[in-house]
């Protein structure tokens, strides 16, 4: 699966921003590092499909279901691993935290890890795991209806007049399905608690610290970790940085996508007005942004039959949705243009992209809609998303109004068990954020307030490029090498640096 198909799959991982709209329980306490019963059984990956490298292995690490009571029911986590392929010169594990939440990271050491530059692949054992309650990692499902499956339908498009009140009956709809079908984990699947899986895993392996890339969702993972566990931390890169505000925390981040589409879309628009470009789609960039925004008015009152899609239909927001996860990538840029022209002159649409399998995305909406719903209280006002997303659409019409809608979580029937965790500077200075100026999910503005929140635990390197995830992905060379010296030799810039 793609990037942007994945985060079209897991969009219920990201959310917007509020206060807490009741009392939570007292903070848990970072767990004590216990001794682990016995090194992973590390056994050839069963199940793996093409592309996954014959080198990875597979175990589980056992950890309590509910933190509060270590003594009570465990699950079996998903880890895999790469070791080093340069034993003289191994430093220790790189932990690879995936994003999400809902995203899959068990094959990372075979995809994403394989990216990395030969000498952080000789530091490092390469270790990848499906975060709890996801894939083989005792895995949760609400068993949601079809309809609320569509891609289109998982972020909170409101209606083509604004209206949020579909927007809280599908709300209330996944809600109720998740309390019904979910089962006991679906209440323990926090931020909080997957950094503690972690440093069960770090245990596990028989490491006394860590190294870590975190990517998306995964540097909130990756900061709160470094947070409960500081002195376990050995060099920690966040890419692609979420605002760590303990207030707002998932609402933060689907709203950032507002602001996000802003800054990337002039790149696309630029793009798709250059001449010479076989899919241009207007002769100057000025043109692209007004060009887009009345298809998408057209389509919302008249859409077009889009088969092999879900639902069939091209609607204005299932456009609009495309746009979103396209940004992710720009090498998607050619389809989207080919879209929005067929749609425009009347031809036939291209082929829908192909969604990931059922079983597969019930699984990572389960996942990511309790993680978010238990990390903080949601308002449960249709006021208060009507008159957010109504300030939204006047402000940031290419995402009508969606980032600051109402999610599941605005009629979950849990009361979150803890405060989420206040990242802060407190620990070891080995942290460094690696951030394009151009993310349409994760945007400079909220990575900034994550760098104000590590203060000189961390540096930061900004780069000049367009595109979700930095390092060896949608960055650029500067950016890159920044990072892999750091990886591989553990220097950082002496400060704050802008790699254009």
């Amino acid at each position: 699966m793609t990037k942007s198909k994945r985060h079209a799959a897991l969009c219920v991982a990201a959310t917007t921003a509020a206060v807490l709209a009741g009392p939570t329980a007292p903070p848990v306490a970072a767990a004590p590092s216990v001794a682990p019963r016995g090194a992973p059984h590390w056994t050839a990956c069963e199940g793996d499909g093409e592309g996954v490298d014959p080198r990875q292995q597979c175990a589980t690490v056992e950890v309590p279901r509910d933190y509060a009571d270590p003594g009570g029911a465990t699950l079996s986590l998903a880890v895999s691993r790469i070791p080093s392929e340069k034993p003289s010169v191994r430093r220790g594990a790189l932990l690879l935290i995936p994003g999400g939440p809902g995203e899959s990271g068990i094959d990372n050491p075979s995809g994403k890890g394989q990216k990395l530059p030969q000498k952080v692949r000789d530091a490092y054992d390469l270790i990848g795991l499906d975060p709890r309650g996801l894939g083989r990692s005792a895995p949760v499902d609400c068993g949601l209806e079809r309809r609320d499956l569509a891609p289109s339908a998982l972020r909170p498009w409101p209606g083509p007049d604004g209206s949020v009140t579909g927007n809280l009956v599908t709300a209330k709809r996944i809600s109720d399905a998740c309390a019904r079908n979910g089962g006991p984990l679906l209440r323990h699947l926090t931020t909080a608690n997957v950094a503690r899986d972690l440093d069960r895993v770090r245990a596990a392996l028989g490491e006394p610290r860590v190294s870590a890339w975190a990517t998306s969702y995964g540097t909130y993972v990756g900061a709160v970790y470094a947070q409960l566990f500081p002195s376990r931390t050995d060099r920690v890169v966040l890419d692609s940085n979420d605002d760590p505000d303990p207030t707002r925390v998932g609402r933060n981040w689907i709203s950032a996508h507002e602001r996000g589409v802003e800054d990337a879309f002039p790149d696309f628009a630029e793009w798709a007005s250059r001449p010479g470009n076989p899919d241009r789609l207007a002769r100057a960039a000025a043109q692209v942004r007004p060009l887009f925004l009345r298809l998408a008015a057209r389509l919302d009152r008249e859409p077009r039959p889009w088969p092999g899609a879900h639902p069939a239909e091209l609607t204005g927001n299932v456009l609009r949705h495309t746009l979103l996860t396209t940004l992710y990538e720009p090498d998607g840029y050619p389809a989207l243009a080919r879209l929005v022209r067929a749609a425009r002159e009347g031809t036939a649409l291209p082929p829908a992209p192909k969604a990931p399998p059922e079983k597969a995305m019930q699984n990572s909406i389960a996942v990511g809609t309790a993680t978010l719903c238990n990390d903080i209280a949601w308002p449960r006002s249709a006021a208060v998303y009507q008159k957010e997303v109504t300030a939204s659409r006047a402000q940031f019409p290419l995402t009508a109004g969606m980032p600051r809608n109402a999610m599941p979580c605005a009629a979950w029937p849990y009361a979150p068990r803890e405060a989420p965790v206040r990242v802060t500077g407190h620990g070891p200075s080995n942290i460094l954020l690696v951030q394009n100026e151009r993310d349409p999910a994760s945007p400079l503005a909220g990575a900034l307030k994550l760098r104000a929140a590590l203060g000189a635990r961390a540096r930061m390197v900004t780069v000049d490029a367009t595109g979700h995830e930095s390092y060896v992905a949608n960055g650029n060379a500067c950016g890159d090498r920044t990072v892999t010296r750091f990886l591989a030799t553990g220097q950082r810039p002496p400060g704050d640096v802008r790699c254009g």
